[in-house]
C-alpha cells in the first residue's frame, strides 16, 4: 500500500472511531429540537431527559456553544499546535459526520501520525451519549482527570495505535479528539495518553475562543 493510500485509510479509520465514540447513528435519543431547554435531550417519544445521564459527569463550568461554531480545521488547532501534535504543519482535511458534526483530520504522511477532531454539535447529549453508546462496546474505557476543568474519557478497541478522547464542554456539548501514533512510536507509547495530550491542545484553543 502506498503512503498516500495508508494516510487515506487512517483518515477513514479515525472517522469511524469518532462516529463510534459519539454514538453516531446508534443513539436511542434523537437530536434535540431548537425548542428544547438547556440541559435536556429530546427522546424519540418527544419527552426530554435531564442531562447528564448514563453515568456521565456534569460539566461544572460549561463553555458557550459558540466555541464549536465554524469548521474544526479553522478553529480547533493553530498551525503551531498541529506541528506539536504530529511533528509538521499541514492543512487539515475537513469532513462532516451526519448527525454528529463537523470534523477535521491532520496527517503526517512521513510518520503516519494523525490527529482527528470532531465538534459534536448535533447529538445534543454531550458526554452522556458517549457513556451510553460507547462504554459498553470498548474494552478500553478510561475516565481521565479533568482536562483544564472539563471532564474527559478515553476509549478504544486497543491502545497500540489509536485512541479517542471525548471532552465535555457543556452537558449537551462535547469535542472528540482521536490520536493515531506514527510507526516509530507504535508499541512504545500509550495512544490514549497521546490523544489526551492532543485533546489538551484543542481545549486550550477553544477556551481562548470563549475568552476564558
Amino acid at each position: 500500500m502506498t503512503r498516500v493510500a495508508k494516510t487515506g485509510a487512517l483518515v477513514a479509520g479515525a472517522a469511524l472511531l469518532l462516529t463510534a465514540c459519539s454514538g453516531g447513528g446508534e443513539r436511542t435519543a434523537n437530536p434535540a429540537p431548537s425548542s428544547s431547554a438547556p440541559g435536556t435531550s429530546a427522546t424519540s417519544s418527544g419527552s426530554t431527559t435531564a442531562l447528564p445521564y448514563a453515568g456521565a459527569p456534569k460539566v461544572a463550568n460549561p463553555l458557550p456553544a459558540s466555541v464549536l461554531s465554524g469548521a474544526p480545521c479553522d478553529t480547533a488547532l493553530t498551525p503551531e499546535q498541529v506541528k506539536q501534535a504530529i511533528g509538521i504543519q499541514v492543512p487539515g482535511k475537513p469532513g462532516d459526520l451526519g448527525g454528529v458534526g463537523l470534523t477535521c483530520a491532520w496527517a503526517n504522511e512521513d510518520t503516519l501520525g494523525q490527529i482527528f477532531v470532531g465538534f459534536v454539535t448535533e447529538t445534543h447529549a454531550g458526554l452522556s451519549g458517549v457513556y451510553e453508546n460507547t462504554k459498553p462496546k470498548n474494552p478500553v474505557w478510561r475516565p481521565l482527570p479533568d482536562i483544564q476543568g472539563f471532564p474527559a474519557v478515553a476509549h478504544s478497541n486497543n491502545t497500540d495505535r489509536d485512541c479517542a478522547v471525548s471532552v465535555g464542554l457543556a452537558d449537551d456539548l462535547s469535542v472528540d479528539v482521536s490520536g493515531i501514533v506514527g510507526d516509530s512510536k507504535r508499541g512504545k507509547v500509550d495512544s490514549c495518553d497521546v490523544a489526551a495530550q492532543m485533546a489538551d491542545l484543542v481545549v486550550t484553543t477553544l477556551k481562548k475562543r470563549a475568552g476564558a
